[in-house]
């Protein structure tokens, strides 16, 4: 029995954390991992800061407007998602100056936040109703789905 528990202590133990612990890279290949989606915050977010910069767009039919709010809603998804996989690509290294180069662009999400309140207004405009929590709730129940199609082999 006490060799059992000794043989468990000291070998299968040590070997489950180290298997439960993430791969790590070089801080190089991490870097370019995080920076790839991190381009594509970006992109999203000019998107986003022109949207915030006009009036709201104006619709014929409530068709028209659903479509439009669900590729600006897929948008949102999709930048958080690539907001999300920089930084796990961050968290692959020990390299604390890709970490903080993850982190930084967090702030996005905040300006997310305040383009799905525009849009709230916006469907207003258009004869329908948002609900700004029923939409954060449908961005973070996409967003799994959409880190696991943009992850980088």
């Amino acid at each position: 029995m006490r060799a059992t528990l000794a043989v468990v202590l000291l070998v299968i133990v040590p070997a489950t954390v180290t298997l439960a612990r993430e791969p790590q890279r070089p801080a190089e290949e991490a870097r370019a991992r995080m920076e790839h989606h991190l381009r594509e915050v970006g992109q999203l977010a000019e998107h986003f800061e022109d949207v915030m910069s006009r009036d709201c767009p104006r619709f014929t039919s409530p068709g028209e407007w659903h479509a439009y709010l669900d590729g600006e809603i897929d948008r949102v998804v999709l930048l958080v998602a690539h907001l999300e996989r920089a930084w796990i690509e961050a968290k692959r290294t020990g390299d604390d100056d890709v970490r903080r180069a993850a982190k930084a662009p967090r702030k996005r999400v905040d300006e997310a936040r305040a383009l799905v309140d525009k849009l709230a207004g916006c469907a207003d405009g258009n004869g329908a109703e948002l609900s700004p929590m029923e939409v954060w709730r449908r961005i973070e129940r996409a967003v799994p789905r959409r880190q696991a199609e943009i992850a980088l082999p």
